[in-house]
């Protein structure tokens, strides 16, 4: 009984009048945060004659899909198909994701729960890593990836993308809250370390590994390669829609199809595994 009196008495209580000011407060900042997404939408269904009206509208007279005609026909007129570029970034965001997945996934596991030599120094170097943007060691990945022989090659954006620490420090996080009895049972009833990690580390942290899915995709997919690709066969989707984008004023109404046509997948996919993230969010700071 006390217990339930100390928890009712601590229970958060809002009136009527509260519960409708934190949704008017919410509906705001939502809106705030739609309106770039909706604005470009909205104008890549505008004609060329609403584009530049001031002030801009937020709606459209008479929707075309002239801009998305526009926006294909460019990109058939160049030597690559379209279809092709299409194919390397579908092809390099699912290996890519699939990749460093795995490997920061496996890297993590024994960071978490396998004490060695050593352990907490890398532990800091992974998050003191984070802290490096890939301005700072673009010159030094060129040189490595040339001494390797991968420049002109799928694997010249994939690799330098699966040394990033982040994923492995979100993956650690996670999987350092997970109950050492449960591994030290499956260690009794015989199963391997890889067996432990794939069957029951990994479906236990799912949500960790379905928002860094989120992340990984996001990053290959609106990655042009321009720095490491010059096989125009071997650019990515971003590299020939971005031309798009600069031809002109001209063109703003493909630009802004190029723009919505790069924003679904992200979305598409966030949109399907939003409740992992959310998951992620409420418990990502919680441990025992």
């Amino acid at each position: 009984m006390t217990l339930l009196r100390l928890e009712k008495k601590n229970r958060v209580s809002r009136s009527a009048a509260g519960n409708v000011g934190v949704f008017a407060v919410l509906m705001l900042v939502g809106t705030v945060i739609a309106l770039p997404l909706i604005y470009t939408a909205v104008t890549a269904f505008k004609p060329i004659n609403e584009l530049f009206l001031f002030p801009p509208r937020f709606f459209v007279k008479r929707p075309t899909m002239d801009n998305f005609s526009v926006m294909m026909s460019v990109a058939r007129e160049s030597w690559v198909p379209f279809e092709r570029y299409l194919f390397n970034s579908v092809f390099v965001a699912g290996c890519g994701t699939a990749v460093y997945i795995f490997i920061a996934s496996l890297a993590a596991y024994p960071l978490a729960k396998h004490p060695f030599p050593g352990r907490g120094v890398y532990s800091k170097i992974i998050v003191w890593a984070i802290l490096f943007r890939p301005e700072v060691t673009g010159v030094c990945v060129y040189i490595i990836l040339a001494k390797l022989g991968m420049i002109n090659t799928y694997g010249a954006l994939i690799l330098p993308a699966v040394a990033s620490s982040f994923g492995v420090f979100l993956m650690r996080q996670f999987i350092v809250g997970f109950p050492d009895t449960v591994l030290e049972a499956a260690r009794i009833d015989g199963a391997g370390e890889l067996k432990i990690y794939w069957s029951i580390v990994m479906p236990s942290v799912k949500p960790a590994w379905v928002t860094l899915i989120i992340f990984t995709f996001q990053g290959f997919w609106n990655t042009t390669g321009m720095n490491f690709i010059y096989n125009e066969k071997l650019k990515m989707l971003p590299a020939i829609l971005s031309q798009i984008v600069t031809a002109g004023i001209g063109r703003a109404g493909a630009g802004a199809a190029v723009a919505l046509f790069l924003m679904i997948p992200p979305i598409v996919i966030f949109i399907v595994s939003q409740s992992s993230v959310l998951e992620t969010m409420a418990h990502s700071g919680i441990k025992e």
